[in-house]
């Protein structure tokens, strides 16, 4: 009869678990038993661990890598699209840097990054039937439970790793564009999901992502998940603060309107960083050297063909102030700065007919005695208004006051500490767009335009893979568009065209590939990739 039969080692506390089988001894006339060693009791679960019998653990199966080298099973999969984000995690060092900082699971992170990429808006619960039909870096499924659990295993630490290690490889001469995007959530256990100014005009609560792009590169290589309720212009001091933790000390941002304070410009000077901002006109400053230089402006001489406006820049100086503690005094100086300035004549039409559009329905108002409350502050400036008994109320429009309105209509402004003339500062500025763009991927291709994620750990690992999607698609999206490859197909048609490649596996025998047509050559090369080899 067998029994288990537990045994604690006094000198190293382990307990391992014996087959006890009972038997009779013909000459010794009595029960004995024989033990076999079949494990050692895990202190945490109490369960049993197989050992070869000696006391040490089996070893774990191995499985022969699925690739070039021959295969352990017969299989036919899908393998042209996820071949070509193969070459592309390579060239990019995308699969180096992950399996430098999850070395344990970079690959269902590359997986999980694949299928977010190649399926369109579909959710993570259809990852299986995916998985059984491509050829991809892990190999087998992930379910929903085991994704979760990758999430919740993906450090900060890791994660800064990684931006550090991409960061490295995009070059610190170009600029570097911040912008701010918000993503809605359905979950109230979020802790930084809160209400604030959204810009997809949702009423649900929702958590703000900063991200920084390359300019040249176009290439995001670090975010950062903010409160909902924080204005864009608080985060640009730990923005700075997190990319000297990463070791980028001599970066070049550009940042939209929302991004301007005085404390953030005095902050940039601080660090010495080079900056391009948009800033109002109506600033004091601003509209103060855009007097000197009014009266000129649209002459010829300051007309761009290329981009159909005038622009000038001006010199001047920016008083910085500095408090030191440790010398108890403050630092006055002036630092050097630029304000590029810009006309345009369909830009300050457009604006004044808006205007005009709107003093209209404001003296309906006030002629009607329909008065709005909101609108007091407009009544006030811009109407005289007299109520008489035989005549009623009379409007009239305030003509000087309007008159300074229109004055600046269709002018804008760039603010710079780097040399540069007008025309490159526009089209630097122009070309941020990009993380607009990389936004509307983030949230409509991704599936992020509102998030469903309920666990703090979760969204922080799904945010981070998606990011890591998102690379890809970036640098799909701007090959496509330098070698023109959108005049043939789209971002989804161009990635089809490809998944239909298949490829097969048996044992005993390298990967082979699919025959593949000259148009998906020619997509490859146009994307920056060698076709796969066939036969």
């Amino acid at each position: 009869m067998a029994a288990i039969v537990y045994q604690t080692d006094k000198r190293s506390g382990i307990t391992y678990a014996y087959e006890s089988v009972s038997y009779w001894d013909k000459e010794k006339k009595q029960s004995r038993s024989r033990r076999r060693l079949i494990g050692r009791v895990d202190s945490k679960t109490g369960k049993i661990v197989p050992t070869d019998g000696r006391g040490r653990k089996k070893k774990e199966e191995v499985i022969a890598k699925r690739g070039p080298v021959p295969s352990v099973k017969t299989s036919r999969s899908f393998y042209g699209a996820t071949y070509l984000l193969d070459m592309m995690g390579d060239k990019l060092g995308i699969t180096e840097d992950l399996k430098d900082c999850f070395p344990s699971s970079y690959k269902q992170i590359l997986s999980i990054a694949y299928y977010l990429v190649l399926e369109d808006k579909n959710p993570l619960y259809r990852f299986e039937k995916w998985s059984c039909l491509h050829k991809h870096p892990y190999g087998k499924n992930i379910t929903s439970q085991r994704s979760s659990e990758l999430f919740a295993s993906i450090s900060e630490e890791a994660k800064n790793r990684f931006f550090r290690l991409q960061g490295k490889r995009r070059t610190e001469k170009e600029f570097w564009v911040y912008d701010i995007t918000s993503i809605s959530s359905y979950s109230e256990c979020l802790r930084q999901a809160q209400y604030g100014w959204n810009k997809e005009g949702d009423s649900l609560s929702q958590l703000n992502l900063a991200l920084v792009f390359g300019e040249m590169s176009n290439l995001p290589f670090y975010y950062r998940k903010l409160a909902g309720n924080i204005p864009d212009s608080k985060t640009v001091k730990n923005l700075l603060a997190d990319l000297d933790i990463l070791g980028f000390s001599k970066v070049k941002l550009v940042m939209d309107r929302g991004f301007y304070s005085t404390d953030n410009i005095k902050a940039l000077f601080k660090e010495r960083l080079k900056f391009l901002m948009s800033v109002k006109i109506s600033l004091a400053f601003v509209k103060k050297e855009l007097d000197t230089i009014y009266d000129g402006f649209r002459s010829f001489e300051y007309y761009s063909e290329k981009h159909e406006l005038y622009c000038q820049t001006v010199q001047t100086q920016w008083l910085y102030t500095q408090h030191r503690p440790y010398k108890g005094d403050t630092l006055e100086e002036s630092r050097r700065i630029y304000i590029h300035f810009y006309y345009d004549i369909d830009r300050a039409a457009e604006s004044e007919k808006a205007f005009d559009r709107k003093l209209i329905a404001l003296r309906d108002e006030l002629e009607s005695d329909r008065r709005v409350p909101e609108h007091e502050n407009f009544y006030k400036r811009y109407f005289e208004v007299k109520t008489t008994p035989k005549r009623g109320t009379k409007v009239t429009v305030r003509e000087e006051a309007v008159r300074k309105a229109k004055r600046y209509f269709g002018f804008f402004g760039l603010l710079t500490n780097e040399t540069m003339d007008a025309i490159t500062a526009l089209e630097l500025y122009r070309n941020k767009d990009l993380v607009e763009k990389a936004f509307g991927n983030l949230k409509e291709r991704l599936n992020m335009r509102r998030t469903l994620v309920s666990s703090e750990q979760s969204l922080d690992g799904k945010l981070f893979v998606e990011f890591v999607a998102l690379i890809y698609l970036s640098y799909i999206k701007k090959q496509m568009q330098d070698t023109d490859l959108f005049k043939s197909y789209t971002l989804q048609s161009a990635l089809d065209k490809l998944d239909v490649i298949e490829c097969f596996e048996e044992p005993g025998h390298k990967l082979r590939v699919g025959e593949i047509l000259l148009k998906q050559m020619e997509i490859y090369e146009s994307l920056g990739v060698s076709p796969p080899s066939s036969l």
